[in-house]
């Protein structure tokens, strides 16, 4: 069952990640992709007093622990600030394979935390996934002379504060309850937002944007902050019943998924988005996914 949980965060996450390549173009190609990640904080705001409804547990918890499941929830909001900001300077193949750098940080990090150790089948497994992520993330046109001390730096920083959110998720979430962990790292992603807006800059850019277009702001949004949700909680939940190293292994595979929602707007809604469907393209992203579907079946059986 973890690899349905688990799976359920690329698909979502490469769905929501075309909708965010509509929202960049047309209503956020002006402003910081910090006044963007505003509307994520709201929802995770929004799923706050519905939590607490059904589980009015979640307020007992230790001052410090709490004060540790917000740190959680700020570290991810400041990794995908990172993500975004590197996407908004160099080409996603750049960008994708040091991405894959979370499930190293993942794996150390869960072992000196946690305790946790995969079995040779399951690392072999873990190494296929990987490597089909950043193969399936390469386009053909990556030049390793454009790489920038800076853009790595960034990019380290960013997989280090994503790969320690989750382990202080499941560490939280296997100690205590599931719901709990979210209902303080959603706190913690909440706050952040509030950061966000007390810059000026920002939210003067969130004002003038909501002037423009304000039905199509907040439905579009709304619509895809929710399938982002979604696709978060559903991995996170995978961390329950296996290793963090392994989890993101499999979320690694977000870019297949990516390339497959691509392949269907380029048949059927080519004014939403193309995707390249060269014979060389297919046959690489074929190998790609060849790879993911061996890692998977030494990872998880």
């Amino acid at each position: 069952m973890w690899l349905l949980f688990a799976f359920s965060g690329p698909v979502l996450w490469a769905a929501s990640t075309h909708i965010d390549k509509y929202l960049v173009e047309k209503y956020f190609k002006h402003s910081s992709v910090a006044v963007l990640m505003v509307f994520t904080s709201a929802i995770g705001l929004l799923a706050l007093p519905v939590i607490w409804w059904w589980r009015p547990q979640v307020l007992a918890e230790p001052p410090l622990g709490i004060a540790v499941m917000v740190a959680s929830g700020l570290l991810y909001m400041g990794a995908m600030l990172f993500y975004l900001q590197a996407i908004q300077s160099e080409e996603a193949s750049v960008i994708a394979p040091l991405f894959q750098a979370t499930v190293v940080w993942g794996f150390v990090l869960a072992y000196v935390l946690l305790g946790e150790m995969l079995t040779l089948r399951q690392a072999i497994g873990a190494a296929l996934i990987i490597a089909a992520g950043a193969l399936m993330s390469l386009n053909g046109r990556t030049d390793l002379r454009r790489f920038k001390i800076g853009l790595v730096l960034r990019m380290a920083a960013c997989t280090f504060a994503l790969a320690l959110s989750t382990v202080i998720f499941k560490f939280f979430a296997v100690r205590d309850e599931f719901w709990s962990t979210a209902f303080w790292t959603f706190a913690g992603e909440a706050v952040f937002g509030v950061a966000v807006l007390a810059v000026p800059a920002y939210s003067r850019q969130l004002a003038a944007l909501l002037r423009r277009s304000p039905a199509a702001v907040f439905s579009v949004n709304a619509a895809n902050e929710l399938i982002n949700l979604g696709g978060g909680l559903g991995a996170r939940y995978a961390l329950l019943m296996a290793p963090v190293a392994l989890v993101q292994a499999v979320t690694s595979t977000t870019v297949l998924f990516i390339f497959g929602f691509g392949v269907l707007l380029t048949v059927f809604f080519p004014a939403l988005g193309k995707e390249n469907l060269s014979r060389r393209n297919l046959i690489q992203k074929g190998f790609g996914a060849a790879l993911v579907t061996a890692g998977v079946l030494l990872a998880g059986y």
